[in-house]
């Protein structure tokens, strides 16, 4: 079993930066991909970055020229740098990790409590 932790969310005006961290433990299987996902009011979720156990990195479209995400295996932790914030970028974001390189939420086995992110002016 996995268990993750999310931390860094916070409120913050549209064009603001946050950065996400997720906190995993010891992931020993392979492969395996870790993916943050976004939670807006209604309950819709969309995966808005990913990367599985090649190294091999994705992000949602609407994310790709704002959001970096990186990882320290070291420290077992993903983070997701957040730039140029907008409103539709407001929700819970969730940690999550399935067993194999399929990064999408039905391939999610464990997932964190996930960490509030809000954007107002």
């Amino acid at each position: 079993e996995v268990q993750e932790v999310e931390s860094g969310g916070g409120s913050v005006r549209p064009g603001g930066s946050l950065r996400l961290t997720c906190s995993y433990s010891e992931i020993a299987f392979r492969p395996h991909c870790i993916s943050w996902f976004r939670q807006n009011p209604r309950g819709e979720r969309l995966r808005v970055a990913c990367v599985d156990s090649d190294g091999r990195i994705n992000y949602d479209l609407t994310v790709e020229d704002r959001f970096i995400l990186s990882q320290d295996n070291a420290k077992n932790t993903v983070y997701l740098e957040m730039k140029y914030l907008r409103r539709d970028d407001a929700g819970t974001y969730f940690c999550a990790v399935g067993r194999s390189f399929y990064c999408g939420e039905s391939g999610m086995s464990y997932w964190g409590k996930g960490t509030v992110v809000s954007i107002s002016s």
